[in-house]
């Protein structure tokens, strides 16, 4: 029996890469344990169980970015916290560590050096984070979900998705899904969505060029978010909703979207062959906007700035955009050329041939 540990969290950027590669391991590998070390804060404490799996709990330790009495005290709990994991690893038996990023990736990382172990890099965006930047340097086992992701000896294997979007047929699945969202199948679908907390620009963009989008023969399928400041409209052919349970059937709706360019989000687009206006977050590392890079230059989709995406672009770019048949279904053979179903299947695979191959773990250099 192989004992996995596989390590990750804080978002669900991490999480459900991770969950998907875990459960891709138990299909293959019934028999096998599989391990998930995460904190208690992030979304892994409430998913991991779930799902079924064991969460190894590990304390949430932000990397300091100033030198301040916080930096102090970080340099000894990393280093008790890497000293304490060693242990566990050695007394659980675990074979070999994956790690999918996240504030509980880097001990991992180190207490798998420590621990003599296989260790496998899994990166999901495009322009990448701390801990994984640290995790390369130590492996040779490293998978990215883009092609051109800045680390070592990188193999882009895809995204891990989720079972339902892997296994999707939107076309046998559409005429329920206009069912279950109550839209008229003689309407192409425009679906909308900026994430969980939703996107505020996205979302009053859409709502402003509405009657625009409807007046030209679409439906609009419209997620707005936890967070959002927009009401319903309740008028034909507009369906608004603040979170959506069903993802598979929205997108078996969707003939075109509008979202944020969130690693998950491209990547699922892009193989399940839906053309895309991606509008990156404009806060942060700017991964976003690189993350849609690829389905974009290949001509799967359209980048515009947040602060571009406004009503009159809707109606100067996007909306004959709509219009032209023919260049929506160019963008969605386009954007399917680019996507990966089977990202979770290569990263198992890359997992199996790292425990195979047991090469030694680097040294930091």
């Amino acid at each position: 029996m192989t004992v996995w540990l596989l390590a990750g969290g804080g978002t669900a950027g991490h999480v459900n890469p991770l969950l998907s590669v875990a459960d891709t391991l138990r299909r293959r590998h019934p028999e096998d344990e599989v391990l998930v070390l995460g904190t208690r804060e992030g979304l892994e404490a409430r998913l991991v169980p779930e799902r079924g799996y064991e969460l190894v709990p590990i304390a949430r330790l932000p990397f300091p970015r100033r030198p301040d009495l916080a930096a102090l005290r970080f340099g000894p709990a990393f280093s008790a916290t890497v000293r304490d994991l060693a242990g566990v690893l050695t007394e659980r038996g675990v074979d070999l560590v994956a790690g999918f990023g996240g504030y509980a990736s880097a001990p991992a990382y180190l207490a798998a050096r420590r621990a003599r172990l296989p260790l496998v890099i899994h990166e999901a965006n495009a322009r990448p984070g701390l801990a994984n930047r640290l995790g390369a340097r130590l492996t040779d086992w490293v998978g990215v979900a883009f092609d051109g992701t800045p680390l070592r000896g990188a193999r882009t294997v895809g995204m891990p998705l989720r079972r339902e979007i892997e296994t999707l047929d939107r076309a046998a699945e559409r005429a329920d899904a206009l069912r279950y969202f109550d839209l008229d199948p003689q309407r192409p679908v425009l679906l909308v969505t900026g994430g969980s907390l939703g996107a505020r620009r996205i979302n009053a963009t859409v709502l402003e060029a509405s009657p625009a989008i409807l007046d030209a023969g679409w439906s609009i399928l419209h997620i707005v978010g936890g967070k959002a400041e927009v009401s319903d409209p309740h008028v034909p052919h507009y369906r608004m909703l603040e979170y959506c349970d069903r993802m598979e059937l929205a997108l078996s709706a969707a003939d075109f979207a509008v979202s944020r360019a969130g690693a998950a989000t491209v990547s699922e687009l892009a193989a399940l062959g839906i053309p895309a206006v991606y509008v990156p977050y404009p806060v942060g590392n700017g991964e976003q906007r690189f993350n849609a890079k690829g389905v974009v230059t290949a001509g799967g989709g359209v980048l515009v700035d947040d602060a571009a995406f406004v009503p009159q672009w809707v109606r100067d770019t996007l909306l004959p955009l709509l219009a032209d048949s023919e260049a929506v279904t160019a963008m969605a053979s386009a954007a399917a050329a680019q996507g990966v179903l089977d990202g979770a299947d290569r990263t198992a695979d890359l997992l199996e041939e790292a425990l195979g191959d047991r090469t030694p773990i680097r040294d930091l250099g």
